[in-house]
């Protein structure tokens, strides 16, 4: 789908040579999968400490299960 867009053009071009990439569309599709990535990371991030632990199960016994 085209899309227009305003892009500050030194930006882009870092972005383009940081990332080693060949075209401005790839950068800016890589920049969107890494700022998806990160959002569902921070998301994950935010179910720590709210997981309640059972204090008497013996993880290292489940590993040993065969």
């Amino acid at each position: 789908m085209p899309t227009n867009l305003a892009i500050d053009d030194k930006l882009l071009t870092a972005a383009v040579r940081v990332g080693g990439h060949k075209t401005k569309k790839a950068a800016v599709t890589q920049a969107l999968r890494e700022y998806i990535q990160r959002r569902e990371q921070l998301g994950v991030l935010r179910l720590f400490g709210t997981v309640d632990v059972d204090p008497a199960y013996d993880s290292t016994a489940q590993r040993r299960r065969k």
